[in-house]
Parts: C-alpha cells; structure tokens; sequence
C-alpha cells in the first residue's frame, strides 16, 4: 500500500485543471445556434394576474419566443412537486397526516405568491434581446395580501392555499407522546427555550445554470447534485419514458443541497429547445440566485427537558415551525422532519415527542441544505441543554456527562428510531475540554476582561446519523490498459475524483493519477443517487470495493495463466497476485494491457452511520460595539476510519466556515410586504477567511461497523456543530448580564441590543 495507504494525504486531482481555469461548468459549454433565455418574475409576494401581455415583446428584433402560462397549459411541462412523504420515527411511533401539495407550475398561472415566482420565459438571440424584451411584457396585477411571519400565518393570516387552514401544511409527531408526558408529570425541573433557525442563502459560487437540447431525445446539462434524481423528475414533467431524457453535469461550483433537486428552469429550457429546434441556456444572476434558489432553515423551535433532582434527562419536548415557502419544493419536507431523530443527540434521554408543522407563508420555498434538518435540530438540542445547565445552577460539562450516552450502552436504540453502533462520547468529550485547557478558561477570561472584553467558552456535542437512506452503485473498467471509476454519485467540490482513485490504488497498486473518472452523465451510468448525506465516501466508496473485489475475481484466470498455477491456489493482496505458499506474484498493473474487464457493485448499507464530535468556541466580545470575535474554535471527532486527512480536513473547514456564517451573519430577510430585503451581496452577510481563526481538528476515530472501510462520512459536521458552540460560548460571554439567549445572527447590533435590554 506504502503511499496510497488509508490515511495518507493524497493531493486532489481535480485542482490542476479548475487552478488553470481549465475547469467545465455548464456556462463553459456553447453550442452552435444556441439561444438565451431570460425569465420575467414576479415583483409581488402574493398577487393576481389578470392579465399578461406578450404581444410587444414577441415583436422585437431578436425574440425567438416568449413563454406564459398560457403556453405552458396548452402543451408546456408538467408542475414541480413535492417528491416526499412523512416518515414515521420510531416505526411504531405517531403514524403522520396527510400533506397539502400544492403544484408550481413552471410559469405562474392565473396567481403569483412569491417575489421571484417564473411568469413568463423570452428566448432571443442574445441576452440582451431578451432582457430589452423582458420589459416589453404587460402584467397587470392585483394585489393580494401577503403572509410572511410564521406565527402570524398560523394565527389570522389569509390562507394562501385551499385545504390549508391557518397556513399549515402539516402536523407531523415523532417518538412516544404518552411516555413523555409521563416523563414530565414525575420531573423535579423543566427547562425551556425557544430558538430561531435563520432562513439562509445556499449562495453557491457557481449560480444555477440550465441548457437544453432536443435533437429527437433531451439533452440537459445543469450543475446538479442528482443528475438520475432530475431526469426521472423531468420524464414525469415532459411527460416521456426516461429514456427520452439525458442530463449531464460537469463541473460544479457548490452545491450544499441547494441543487439537489429540480427547479422550474430545468423544465423550460428543454420545452423551448424542443420548440426552436435549436439549444437554449438559461443563467441565473447573483440577485435572480437570491429571490428564487430555494432557501434553507428558517425554523421556530421550543424544546422543554424534564429532568429529575440529580439532573438526568427524563423526557424531552420539541414543539417546531417549520417555513416551507409559498410551495412544498422537492425536497422540503426532508429538513423540517426527516432528520428530527437529530433530537437524540448523544444523550440517554429515554422519552422525546416531537411536533412539526409546516407553514406556508409567500416566500421562496425551503429546501435541504448542508445537514438537511440535523443542525436545526442539533442548534435547538444543543443550546437547550445549556440553557438547562445555566437555569438550573448546573454546569454544563457535568450536566453533560450526567446524561451522556456510555460504550457499555451501544448498540442503542434512541427513542426516534436511531441504532447507535459505536462512538466514545465522553472520551471526545474528555479530550476537546483538554485540547481546550477548559480548565485554564478563568484566568483566559480575567485577561480579556482586564482588557475592557468579556470572554465566553462555549462548546456544543452532538451525533449525527448519515449515509444510511439509500442504495449507491459504482463501476470500475479496465480497458486497455486503463482503469476507469464510473461513480453514481455526484461531486460538487468535495474531491471525488481524488478518493475514488485513492481506493483503487490502495487495492489494485495503479497510480491514482492515472485512473480515469466519470461521474455526472446519465447515459454513461443507467443508476446512480447522486451526492447528498454525507454518503458519497460511505456508499460510493463501499461500492467500489464491490466493483474492485469482482474485477479481481475475473482477472483471477489470467494471473493463474501467467502464474502457471491453479486458479485455487491464486491469492490476491496489495496489488499483487500470489500462489499461495510461494514468492511467486504477479502485479495486477502488469495484467492491464488488453484486459477488458468490468466490475459493478450496488451497496445498501444495514444501518446508518454515527460520526460524532465536539466542538469547542472561545470568544471575546466587545460590550462598547456589541463585535464578536472568534478567538479560537476547535474540533474533535469520530469520523470513523480517516482515508485522506486532506480531504478531510477541507470538507470540515468549509463546513464551519457555513456554519459560523449563519450563526453570525448571514440571514435572508423579508419586508412585511414580501419584498426580499437581502437580494445581493451588498445585503446578505456571506464570511470571509479574515471573520475566522484557524480552525483546529483532531480526529478520533472509531470504525464504523457497517460498511467495509469503516468510515463515517464527515460533509455536513461543521455546520451542525458550528452555530450551537459559538452561540453558547457568547452566551457564556454575556452571563454577567443576564442575557439567556439571543437569536441568530449574532450580528454586533443584536449583541449589543441584548446587553442594553438585559
């Protein structure tokens, strides 16, 4: 193995090229006859088209077509739908209710209820014929009134859609309500807390791009996550068998769930294509990125622990809204529901009930973003068991620790339906309070206050469940002379080219940079599920050890050929094949000329995995300005068995630096009229490397027991653990006042705000 060994630090493969520009993002592709497409969207939150105009616009020099509603009706695609169901946690658990569905049509008809929603589509020439013929259309609106505050949707608000009464779309309950109330009924203390989960901006680097083909099939090439996921959706759209339908994703400059699923433009470009007869591309900008990309959190939760004299957790409540926008997107009722088994945590809680329900309010809709739903629920668990701790006279390290989950617990069966199988909970515990020097923290604090500041530790613990919902297939071919990995999944800046070659190499002795890789192209591979979860290591790469195992099994007879030897006595290890008993081998590399070989793998995992971490804040803030600043921020963790510490490292970077961002800065914010206040980067707060300390990670791992590499998955960590841990260690900071709480961001005025109130 030497070098390629599990744990060596492979450099990625893919920086060459996108470092020279040498990149291919769908904006890089141009085709011959190709037309641009520009949307019309609406400027009203919640209004009625009496009428749309078109007739000036389709006269202007340039305009191939300009697309309605009306058009749409008469031979256009299909709507965008929820793709979803409620689940039920435990499986014996609150069977779930019915969901109120509405359909997006792909240009709004006959009613618009969010600023942002498609009217009409021009196809021109040039962009710029279609934006001059943009303004050319007529819309006379009238004006409806517009419901965008959650708890005021759910009071006296206009309904936005029939069948919803109060806004709600659902009631859904996880876990076991009675034994919870028992839980509360015998409880010597309850603690309460409410929290916001800020609405946040996915704000890829790369905005959304679509450009359709049709040349007797449909050819799409976007940026997506989940190119199997959007062609299935789009057969249903355009009304086709799936074979009709090609989409292919290069280079993608971030993904973070927000292109996960199907949008509206994906549909249109193809429609108009097939109409024209000629290419059509579609490219969203920055300010278009911010009204109509689907957004993410935005939740309103209250959670009450029962706890008995001592301390330990009895029973715990979840009460939650959950924004869904003006329409259920895809995959909006993964993150509000899906992932309420995060209200575990890495606690022997033995009764949790949850409620969720889902509000309808006239903004853009929610969908999945990094964590899909795990750190809304860990922000929530996290700052209340702190607050427990602080209202309770306790400190939070033992209350902690009182409640934590043992080894001699596991396996362990969480009252929402999780299968703990393995972690050190309170040795990671342990182990981040020292790397910390907790210890040392008041003399650390006395310093910053002989300095005008006031210092706060913080540190939130958490467990995620990961890479476990789906089945994921890989490919390996070796083709004169040349390996190839055919992934399903889909990269979106993680390095999988680079991990994909790393465990051939590690196997089969090939030199990563000389191993092929196709991802992203649904001709080249009939399946796939595509990135998400924090699964693509786990699933992926636990499939390609499928693939590679029966690539070895069919080279077998020729290494027996060359070996002069029965294939009964052939062995096969680091790379080589061996007559057992003997010195005699052969390296699979030097089999390669000729072969044709094909190994395939579909792996479906019996559970899910549990990376699990602490994260340690220290901060100091300024009570003249109310200005946080992050002193240090640290990081211990079980992501299992460790392949690349490279990549590894960068995948928890990023994920804090999002993390940090929301629990800081960023929030997408709207006026009482709808009209999206934050649509550019003048206005929505992204962090820059200059906000953040070096982050610092220590990695303790524990293999996991349910795939053959033992990793964990380690994507979405950083952003479940990063707002909890800086929130709790200013609230730490501002304990002197009196401050409990305050909702993120954590922006100096807010601060301060909460420090004159106290």
């Amino acid at each position: 193995m030497g070098e390629h060994a599990y744990g060596q630090p492979l450099t990625r493969l893919e920086d060459d090229a996108l470092l020279r520009g040498e990149g291919r993002f769908t904006d890089d592709i141009r085709l011959e006859r190709e037309a641009r497409a520009v949307i019309l969207r609406s400027p009203h939150a919640h209004a009625r088209l009496r009428s749309v105009d078109a007739s000036a616009a389709r006269k202007l020099p340039g305009v191939l077509a300009v697309l309605t509603g009306a058009d749409v009706a008469i031979d256009g695609p299909g709507p965008v739908l929820s793709e979803l169901s409620l689940p039920t946690f435990p499986k014996n658990g609150p069977k779930p209710g019915t969901v109120v569905k509405p359909e997006l049509p792909v240009l709004a008809q006959g009613r618009v209820r969010f600023v942002g929603e498609p009217v009409a589509m021009v196809v021109a020439e040039t962009e710029e014929a279609a934006r001059d013929a943009i303004e050319a259309i007529e819309i006379d609106y009238e004006m409806l009134p517009a419901v965008i505050d959650m708890q005021a949707a759910i009071a006296d608000a206009p309904a936005i859609w029939p069948g919803a009464p109060q806004n709600i779309a659902f009631e859904w309950h996880g876990g076991d309500p009675e034994a919870t109330e028992a839980a509360f009924a015998k409880a010597a203390q309850v603690s309460r807390l409410t929290v916001v989960n800020n609405r946040v901006s996915g704000a890829a680097i790369e905005t959304r791009v679509a450009l359709g083909v049709f040349e007797g099939r449909y050819t799409l090439t976007t940026g997506t996550q989940m190119p199997h996921g959007i062609k299935a959706t789009l057969a249903r759209m355009l009304r086709v068998e799936p074979s009709a339908i090609r989409v292919v994703s290069e280079d993608v400059g971030g993904g973070f769930g927000l292109k996960n699923a199907l949008y509206a433009e994906h549909a249109l470009v193809l429609w108009a294509a097939k109409r024209l007869g000629r290419p059509v591309r579609w490219v969203s900008d920055r300010a278009e990125a911010f009204s109509s990309d689907y957004a993410a959190r935005d939740n309103l939760t209250t959670v009450e622990l029962a706890m008995d004299a001592e301390g330990r957790f009895l029973g715990m409540r979840v009460d939650g809204l959950a924004a869904l926008g003006a329409y259920i997107s895809p995959k909006g009722l993964n993150s509000p529901v899906n992932n309420s088994p995060a209200f575990a945590g890495v606690y022997r809680t033995p009764a949790i009930h949850v409620r969720v329900r889902g509000v309808f309010t006239n903004t853009a809709s929610t969908d999945v973003y990094r964590g899909a739903g795990r750190p809304e629920a860990l922000y929530a668990l996290e700052r209340a068991v702190d607050a427990a701790a602080r209202e309770t006279g306790r400190d939070a390290v033992a209350l902690r620790k009182l409640n934590l989950i043992q080894p001699a617990d596991l396996p362990r069966a969480t009252p929402l339906g999780l299968l703990y199988d393995s972690g050190y909970f309170e040795d990671i515990l342990d182990r981040a309070l020292a790397e910390a020097k907790h210890r040392q923290f008041p003399a650390r604090r006395d310093d910053s206050a002989a300095r005008g500041k006031l210092r706060g530790f913080g540190f939130a613990h958490l467990c995620e469940r990961v890479a476990g919902a789906w089945v994921e297939n890989t490919e390996l071919r070796i083709e004169n002379g040349k390996a190839t990995v055919y992934a399903g999944t889909m990269g979106n800046g993680q390095g999988h080219h680079t991990f994909y070659a790393h465990l051939v190499a590690i196997r089969l002795g090939i030199r990563p940079e000389e191993i092929g890789f196709v991802q992203g192209d649904t001709d080249r591979l009939a399946e796939g599920h595509g990135t998400g979860g924090s699964a693509s290591l786990v699933l992926g790469g636990s499939a390609l050890q499928g693939a590679i195992d029966e690539v070895i099994r069919k080279v077998k007879p020729k290494a027996a050929e060359r070996l002069e030897a029965a294939e009964v006595d052939i062995e096969f290890d680091d790379g080589h094949y061996l007559v057992a008993g003997t010195d005699r081998k052969v390296a699979f590399t030097a089999l390669m000329p000729g072969l044709d070989v094909t190994g395939y793998h579909l792996f479906k995992p019996t559970n899910h995995t549990y990376p699990n971490g602490c994260h340690v804040a220290e901060v100091e803030v300024d009570p003249e300005t109310g200005v946080v600043e992050i002193q240090r921020y640290l990081i211990v963790h079980d992501f299992g068995v460790v392949l690349n510490p490279l990549l590894l490292k960068g995948q928890i970077d990023g994920g804090v630096a999002q993390g940090l961002g929301q629990a800081m800065m960023e929030e997408i914010r709207y006026g009482k009229d709808g009209q999206l206040l934050t649509g550019s980067l003048m206005d929505y707060t992204l962090p820059r490397a200059a906000d953040f300390p070096p982050f610092e990670f220590i990695s303790a791992p524990t293999p996991a027991p349910t795939n053959p590499m033992g990793v964990k998955g380690c994507g979405e960590a950083g952003c479940a653990a990063a707002p909890p841990a800086v929130v709790n260690a200013v609230i730490d900071a501002l304990s002197g006042y009196g401050v409990r709480h305050i909702d993120m961001p954590l922006t100096p005025e807010k601060v301060w705000r909460a420090m004159q109130g106290a």
